[in-house]
């Protein structure tokens, strides 16, 4: 019982401090938000990591350019475009392309800043104790999802403190497969035409147009 009551007493002493790290992991969360949006054009190259049951199955690079919610991205097997509404993808060696209306799941999965903000719904978040990798000081946000049979259940930002620009991102689904996303490069400021994330059938004539929508 004396065990159970000094539970008790740690949990509420330690309201306070928690309530504090969830209001700093929103400020800095809210400011991440903002620096992306007035941004305008981004392009960023980023290496990604999966891993699943204990074994490493996906290490790859690509990049990523991205205008508010539009997108156009790279990787060596597909080439994706979203102009907001529509999706195209492009598969290297079927010379297919798969056009699709996608859902919030599956641009997360797609679209890496996508996942800057979910801590807006559905989550809820903290500071960690990470204070400096790769020679940066930075602010280590932990995400945790409110609803347990989301697939989607934890993520990591690790986020510059000078810029307040993501330099790598953890994610983790419910089978317990994992993401590592490190941001490689980063540009800002770029002007991008919508056509830049609109398929050009021009550009590849012999492909196939599958419609999924």
């Amino acid at each position: 019982m004396m065990k159970y009551i000094i539970s008790i007493l740690i949990a509420f002493f330690a309201l306070p401090l928690f309530a504090q790290q969830q209001k700093e992991a929103r400020t800095v969360l809210d400011k991440t938000a903002a620096t992306f949006e007035k941004a305008g054009g981004v392009k960023a190259d980023f290496r990604i990591k999966v891993f699943s049951k204990g074994r490493q199955i996906v290490d790859s690079g690509g990049a990523i350019q991205l205008k508010g919610e539009k997108f156009l991205l790279k990787t060596p097997d597909v080439t994706t475009w979203f102009d907001g509404k529509t999706q195209w993808s492009y598969l290297d060696g079927s010379d297919e392309v798969n056009v699709s209306t996608p859902t919030a799941a599956e641009l997360q999965s797609m679209n890496p800043y996508a996942l800057l903000y979910l801590y807006q719904k559905g989550f809820s978040y903290r500071l960690g104790s990470t204070k400096v990798w790769l020679g940066k000081s930075v602010y280590e946000v932990i995400l945790t999802a409110t609803n347990k049979q989301q697939e989607l259940t934890h993520i990591k930002l690790y986020i510059a403190k000078d810029s307040y620009q993501p330099m790598r991102i953890d994610a983790e689904m419910r089978d317990k497969t994992r993401s590592e996303i490190t941001i490689t490069s980063y540009q800002a400021g770029l002007n991008y035409t919508d056509n830049l994330f609109v398929f050009n059938k021009k550009q590849y004539p012999n492909a196939e147009i599958i419609d999924l929508r």
